[in-house]
């Protein structure tokens, strides 16, 4: 039986540097705005709050970060 190396994909990095994101609260899993990447390693995000530019104490994995998403406009008083 043969073996076939299979080669590894390197895709980019999916939130570089500067994305604004929203961050997955760890107590009720709820998405919050008002972030963006700070910088990326390989253990994880690090993030930084918009309101004072400071970055958070702790790293974020890719699955507890999302690009921010634009708020819609439907002309309802919510949006």
């Amino acid at each position: 039986m043969a073996t076939t190396d299979v080669p590894t994909v390197v895709s980019p990095q999916p939130h570089p540097p500067g994305t604004r994101v929203e961050v997955r609260n760890r107590f009720d899993g709820r998405w919050a705005r008002g972030f963006e990447v700070a910088s990326v390693d390989d253990d994880g995000y690090r993030v930084r709050r918009l309101s004072d530019g400071n970055e958070l104490p702790t790293r974020f994995d890719d699955a507890d970060i999302r690009v921010e998403k634009e708020k819609r406009r439907g002309g309802t008083w919510w949006y």
